[in-house]
């Protein structure tokens, strides 16, 4: 459905240039969902709008990014318009940034169907169903309502219908939910999974919350300064990450059956373009020593756990076993 192939991406040209990721792979299949976790300013977001050749302007990128085997990077803008309008759509954190505050909700919802072709009252009874699938009562009404009129989760649920109106087998979901109060998003998140499910998509699900991502994804892929840094089951990270970073991260999150106080990673996060020679963690782990601050980690196979490989960049993975 997806895969990354050691893709990498600097701003802006020349001396100038700043990196942004460098050699990410990951891979999502049909009917997965695969977990994309990180602090803020790690790469995330950069590498999922990759997918939709949504780089920003002045971008060099290189690495593929194949959806259904043809690189994004290569395509021509008609091309990117029939992946983005048929075969992958993104959702993204913000709902009322990305939706016109002057055009009616039917308006935003068969806008993609109308430029496929498709007549104006079939756009209309399609996009009905779609609204109705997604939870929202008296979708008939609701199409002529703007923006303005719907809450948050409501307005993330018309962002939801409207990802699913081209019939894309690849969902895109960026921080999709953290805007949202947790019953909302408990809810958005239920909406998401059960379409999935129906339809036999793929999902690569973007977050900074190690456990929601642990409560509906497959796989995870932990990402630090524009790099992968661990890849495991969402089992085998949470039971042994093998990471310093990925133990940081769970170690920092409340557990309701412990009294235990929650601890902090140590230091801020880098970007790619602060990082310098070695690896960009060694300043915050404990575990660092002067190989760390001299010899960049790459992503190396330790294993298998429940089928799913155990990939890790630490030059002490081999060593170290966070539980």
């Amino acid at each position: 459905m997806l895969e990354i192939r050691d893709l990498s991406v600097k701003l802006a040209a020349g001396r100038a240039a700043r990196p942004i990721l460098d050699g990410v792979s990951l891979t999502v299949e049909a009917g997965e969902t695969v977990g994309l976790v990180g602090e803020s300013g790690s790469g995330k977001s950069v590498t999922c709008r990759s997918v939709l050749g949504l780089l920003p302007n002045g971008a060099q990128a290189t690495g593929e990014v194949l959806v259904g085997g043809d690189n994004v990077l290569k395509m021509s803008k008609s091309r990117l318009r029939q992946l983005r309008r048929q075969e992958a759509a993104m959702i993204f954190q913000d709902p009322r940034a990305s939706i016109n505050p002057l055009r009616r909700i039917g308006d935003f919802l068969t806008e993609a169907l109308r430029a496929g072709g498709v007549s104006q009252r079939v756009a209309l009874t399609k996009a009905e169903e779609l609204l109705e699938a997604v939870g929202i009562r008296d979708p008939h009404g609701a199409l002529r309502k703007y923006p303005h009129e719907f809450s948050g989760g409501m307005l993330q649920r018309v962002m939801i219908a409207g990802a699913l109106s081209g019939g894309s087998r690849l969902l895109l979901a960026d921080e999709s939910t953290t805007a949202l109060d947790v019953t909302t998003q408990a809810e958005v998140i239920s909406i998401l999974t059960g379409l999935q499910a129906e339809r036999g998509m793929g999902m690569l699900f973007v977050t900074h919350d190690l456990e929601l991502a642990a409560a509906i994804c497959d796989r995870i892929y932990v990402m630090y300064a524009g790099r992968i840094v661990e890849s495991q089951s969402v089992d085998g990270l949470f039971e042994a990450p093998r990471h310093p970073y990925t133990a940081g991260l769970l170690a920092a999150t409340p557990q309701l059956e412990s009294d235990a106080a929650p601890r902090g990673v140590p230091g801020r996060p880098l970007s790619l373009a602060e990082a310098r020679t070695g690896c960009a963690f060694a300043a915050r782990c404990t575990h660092a020593g002067e190989r760390c601050t001299q010899e960049d980690p790459v992503l190396l196979r330790l294993g298998q756990h429940d089928s799913h490989a155990i990939d890790v960049a630490c030059l002490k993975a081999e060593e170290l076993v966070h539980g």
